[in-house]
């Protein structure tokens, strides 16, 4: 080999020995084209609206202090304000103030006014045809029919009505006119609790069959009651009571007053009555 060749190879091999040694700028240069990607589209992923920001965070700053809500109240006391399509905080009605048109308290009163006037109708219906048979059949002044809290009393004297003197025996002549309340009774839109009550004067009555008029007003009130049944009227709604001579209506000190005192009271109540009373 000659010394030029010599010479000529060693050249070669340090220029490729430097050029080796500069390989690593492609790399470095690589690295760097990759991070200016990278913080271009982190750039670009963080770009915001910068008024609509503004807009949100004014709103939001507004709403917690209390200002987008009435009467000082805000979205931390349970309550949330809606925005619009710019972000504009939107007022809200204070649900307080609302009132629902309707609400279960208001419809049970309702239907219990309703059902209260319908039987206050059906009480005077009664009380116009047991009014209207007694005018007609000449049982006028032995039959009175009032309306109290209760309901309708339909007070029938006993006297040449129903019952002999001391006696708990039905008579004929009454009958009719205790059929003829029987049958109003029965209408399919009367359902309503019956009370039957005897009453009797003060003068004592001692016989074998009535020790006191105790007994004797009681055994009245139960043949009415039976009378009763036997015309279909429902035993769920009859109930009975004897008062002797300890529920007066007029003065027993006279004729007349004792025959007012001698009745049978049919005590048709309301069904909001309580019977217990």
């Amino acid at each position: 080999m000659s010394a030029a060749t010599a010479r000529g190879g060693r050249r070669r091999g340090g220029e490729e020995a430097s050029h080796a040694d500069e390989r690593w700028l492609l790399t470095y240069s690589d690295m760097i084209t990759l991070l200016m990607a990278l913080f271009i589209v982190m750039w670009a992923i963080s770009s915001v609206n910068i008024s609509k920001f503004d807009q949100l965070k004014a709103s939001l700053k507004s709403a917690f202090s209390g200002k987008v809500l009435p009467d000082n109240t805000s979205i931390l006391s349970g309550q949330t304000a809606p925005f619009d399509q710019n972000g504009t905080p939107v007022q809200m009605i204070n649900p307080a103030v609302q009132q629902p048109i309707f609400s279960m308290k208001s419809i049970s009163s309702s239907i219990s006014q309703a059902a209260a006037h319908q039987d206050s109708e059906n009480l005077k219906h009664i009380q116009q045809q047991v009014e209207r048979y007694a005018q007609q059949h000449g049982f006028a002044d032995q039959v009175h029919t009032t309306i109290n809290e209760r309901g309708l009393v339909v007070r029938l004297l006993t006297d040449k009505v129903l019952f002999s003197s001391g006696s708990a025996v039905l008579q004929q002549q009454g009958l009719p006119l205790l059929g003829e309340i029987s049958h109003l009774l029965t209408r399919a839109d009367i359902v309503n609790p019956v009370r039957v009550e005897g009453n009797t004067d003060d003068v004592p009555i001692h016989s074998a069959v009535y020790p006191s008029n105790w007994e004797l007003s009681t055994a009245r009130a139960d043949a009415v009651l039976e009378f009763l049944l036997g015309q279909h009227v429902s035993p769920k709604r009859l109930s009975v009571a004897g008062y002797g001579e300890q529920n007066p209506i007029a003065s027993n000190e006279t004729s007349e007053g004792r025959s007012e005192n001698r009745r049978v009271d049919l005590v048709i109540l309301r069904r909001s009555f309580n019977t217990s009373s």
